[in-house]
């Protein structure tokens, strides 16, 4: 019979006892049973209830704690549970009857998800910004570097204290959380404060003129790059911090309170809306974006007192998601954190038989920091628990490939403009990354998965991704001409140079990039490059005139009888793949979220309960190690093999790419993507055959059938 049980799956050991907590609060029993009570203790019973919570909020006021009674002087019946760790809700000694109602996991949520959604907006927000100041600021790379990763490497650091001290009181590390995401958020605003009024903005037309003064080299605003650079990598460091008790702390008290099939939604609910607030974030902060702007006369733009142009500023913004975040200081403060009806939740989640690691199965986690230090080091000599977190490190890539290459890709692939290229990549990588999140949730939950099912569901969507992520390759544009890049000048000049004879005393600067699109449907760099000597602006584009570059292709002219040689922008692709594209971009993502939620749940169940908060923060750890703090660098490394012409400015400096390879730069997308989709697929299929093997090898489970808690709440009569 041993050996039979031993060769017995996984999947028969586990049986759902689904208990919501409404139900467990239901299913408690009545102190007293009798049916002999007479109508008035029935007519003051809500007095009762009154008087009963008074000696509970004296107790919390002032911090005594509940005497443990003598075993033998309470007569408990058997397969009673102890439910006197269960609180009611209230703030300190203020605990109101009517407030109980809100005691629950749901209401918990809208509150929890509130300040999710702020934290995602303040990094959209952020991500916008830095990205605005790295265009416009000559940085080091210690300064992006510390822009770009003091958000990874300081919720990598605390990460496992945060879930090791945390475990205990999760309600006041929420409140803590929320107070640090606020500071971090006013602490983005304090830069932008008095730094954007009175400012004027000054363009000068890049067209052809012997005659032309080139400006020398100017420093940039040291004051306002210092300033920036110090309480942005401040407030990132803050956010980190605050990250962790979301994420890992958060997930947890979720699963401490619902039952285990149902963890999947909320969880889902909870990434989703992580997502939507980057998305949020990044449509905010996109019209703050400077766009270098042509024009043929100086333009100020001076702000003046009483106008409305303090509400287009970056610090309204960081300010108000600070409001947003210290809203839900209180309300989070008034939940428990045990709630009612959680104890019979844990009790039937510690009967349902899984398989644990013989090393964690009867572990006793200390308060020390070498208890922490024991812990930390044989979870991670877990070969289970490692190679998940590593698949949802290799998910993380991805994510991070689509938002680093994606609007670079849309623009240069599919001829489209920056703004409109970065509204389309945020349309695309929200919804398809916040569905796949929700609905990955939703279908683990709701087909009630086993942990080798979630991982069989992990990688079967991740092959669907991946056979996506190949028809992606075949959907491109032929390249247009440009000149100097892939076009010579009509022989005249060279690849690789954009100064030809038509243009050589014209004295362009590559530092400005304006195409335009000649009657030879060929680009052009700039009206100066292609030796334009003067622009009108009579239509909605500005036409060029007398060019000496551009000498064949169709004339017209325009309503003033001038002949047109260029249009201001770029060059008509003919290209109309762009929707097939979309299609296949937006199906990949939301393939490759649905392993988001499922691998979440798979870790909590291949370890104990008590262990379940330290075994997410271990994978934080290896999230932030091997996914997102290299995963930037690897991303902005590929960008720059397929770069064909960068800036380089009037002192010398690089500056960013202009003119893109297509072929390579979608090689190197889809490379990237398939590969890191490749790695998901092997780390989880060996987790996989792994834990297939360990069960069936392990003699430790008994065959005992548990219960449903609900058959329980029909004996009680």
């Amino acid at each position: 019979m041993p050996k039979d049980v031993a060769r017995r799956s996984e999947d028969q050991y586990e049986v759902p006892g689904r208990v919501e907590p409404r139900e467990a609060a239901r299913a408690r029993p009545a102190k007293d049973s009798r049916s002999s009570k007479s109508s008035k203790s029935s007519k003051y019973g809500k007095k009762y209830r009154y008087l009963r919570l008074l000696p509970e909020a004296l107790i919390r006021f002032g911090g005594f704690r509940k005497r443990k009674k003598d075993k033998s002087s309470v007569s408990r019946k058997p397969g009673e549970l102890d439910d006197s760790s269960e609180q009611p809700c209230g703030l300190g000694c203020l605990v109101s009857p009517c407030c109980e109602c809100c005691n629950n996991i749901r209401c918990f949520m809208v509150f929890y998800c509130i300040l999710v959604l702020c934290q995602g907006v303040v990094f959209g927000l952020t991500d916008v910004s830095i990205g605005n100041v790295q265009r416009n600021y000559s940085l080091k790379t210690i300064e992006k570097l510390a822009l770009e990763l003091s958000y990874d490497i300081s919720s990598g650091l605390v990460a496992m204290f945060i879930a090791f001290y945390g475990d205990r009181k999760k309600v006041t590390w929420f409140v803590a959380s929320s107070f640090l995401i606020g500071l971090g958020s006013l602490l983005c605003a304090l830069p932008f404060i008095n730094e954007e009024k009175n400012k004027s903005k000054v363009g000068i037309e890049d067209i052809c003129t012997e005659m032309k003064v080139v400006s020398g080299c100017q420093s940039s605003d040291a004051s306002f790059q210092s300033k920036y650079l110090y309480f942005i990598t401040l407030g990132q460091t803050m956010q980190g911090i605050a990250g962790m008790p979301l994420y890992i702390l958060g997930t947890t008290f979720i699963d401490e309170n619902v039952a285990t099939h149902s963890a999947g939604i909320y969880v889902g609910i909870a990434e989703c809306t992580s997502m939507i607030g980057y998305g949020m974030g990044y449509v905010i902060g996109a019209p703050l974006v400077k766009v270098p702007e042509n024009s043929t006369s100086a333009t100020n733009t001076t702000g003046t007192n009483g106008s409305t142009e303090w509400l287009w500023t970056w610090w309204i913004r960081f300010l108000s998601a600070t409001l947003v975040a210290w809203f839900t200081l209180i309300p989070l403060s008034c939940f428990p954190h045990n709630m009612p009806g959680s104890t019979r939740i844990k009790a039937a989640k510690r009967k349902q038989l899984h398989w644990f690691d013989s090393k964690l199965k009867d572990l006793q986690v200390g308060t020390s920091i070498k208890d922490l230090c024991a812990v930390f080091w044989i979870l991670m000599k877990n070969p289970v628990l490692i190679c998940l977190s590593l698949s949802k490190a290799t998910e993380y890539l991805v994510i991070i490939g689509a938002a680093e290459f994606l609007p670079i890709y849309l623009e240069n692939q599919f001829m489209l403009t920056p703004p409109v290229a970065t509204i389309l990549a945020g349309l695309v990588l929200i919804p398809g990354g916040a569905l796949g999140q929700l609905l990955g949730g939703i279908i683990a939950s709701t087909l009630e998965m086993s942990c080798k099912a979630l991982m069989r569901f992990i990688m079967a969507t991740s092959v669907i991704s991946l056979i996506l992520l190949m028809f992606i390759t075949f959907v491109r544009c032929n390249p247009l001409q440009f000149a100097g890049i892939n076009e010579d000048y009509d022989g005249e000049g060279q690849l690789g140079n954009l100064t030809a004879p038509c243009n050589e005393k014209c004295r362009c600067s590559s530092s400005v990039y304006s195409s335009i699109c000649g009657r030879d449907d060929i680009e052009y760099f700039s009206p100066c490059f292609a030796g334009c000597m003067y622009s009108k602006a009579l239509t909605q584009k500005k036409t060029y005139y007398n060019c000496s570059c551009i000498k064949e292709g169709l004339i017209t002219a325009d309503e003033e009888g001038d002949f047109i040689d260029a249009r201001r922008g770029k060059c008509d692709a003919k290209c109309y793949k762009l929707p097939l594209f979309v299609a296949f971009i937006f199906s990949t993502l939301v393939f490759s979220g649905f392993s988001g939620v499922p691998i979440v749940l798979a870790i909590m169940r291949i370890v104990p309960v008590q262990l379940r908060s330290l075994a997410l923060g271990v994978c934080y750890v290896v999230l932030r190690i091997f996914g997102t703090i290299p995963g930037p660098s690897i991303f902005k490394m590929s960008g720059e093999n397929s770069c064909i012409f960068r800036d380089v400015n009037e002192c010398g400096h690089t500056g960013r790419c202009w003119i893109y390879n297509k072929t390579r730069m979608a090689y190197l997308l889809v490379g990237i993507s398939f590969l890191c989709k490749l790695c998901t697929i092997i780390f989880t299929t060996t987790a996989f055959f792994m834990y297939k093997r360990q069960v069936n090898e392990s003699t430790d489970i008994p065959n005992i059938t548990v219960k449903n808690p609900k058959v329980k709440k029909k004996r009680r009569n």
